[in-house]
């Protein structure tokens, strides 16, 4: 006869919980971002405004990115804590959102040191 499966820990839910909304406030973080570059600053500096709003525009699309893994993310998540199976992130999402990162980064320093 099989043995019952161990229900999972309340703890260990909770802490599924804390990482989705971890994943939430990187998605709000990054549309905060995009609002204050790309419609507040071009409101406020001299010269031309369309670098800030294409970098706006590049923090909004990684903001909806963000919300869309982490959703994607605590399915996975749930899946593996109800016994089916248990999927890692995957390096797909993982170098997709990395790769945004680093790219945004790097146009924001060139923006800041060249100037828009």
């Amino acid at each position: 006869m099989a043995a019952e499966p161990t229900p999972t820990p309340r703890r260990t839910w909770l802490a599924a919980e804390r990482t989705f909304l971890a994943w939430w406030r990187t998605g709000l973080a990054a549309a905060v971002a995009a609002l204050g570059v790309g419609r507040v600053l071009p409101d406020v500096v001299e010269g031309a405004t369309w670098p800030f709003v294409a970098l706006g525009l590049g923090y909004g699309i990684v903001a909806g990115g963000i919300f869309l893994a982490g959703a994607r993310r605590e399915r996975e998540i749930e899946a593996g804590l109800t016994g089916r199976e248990f999927r890692p992130l995957g390096r797909g999402i993982s170098t997709a959102l990395t790769l945004a990162g680093v790219a945004l980064t790097a146009v924001t320093l060139v923006v800041i040191v060249v100037g828009p």
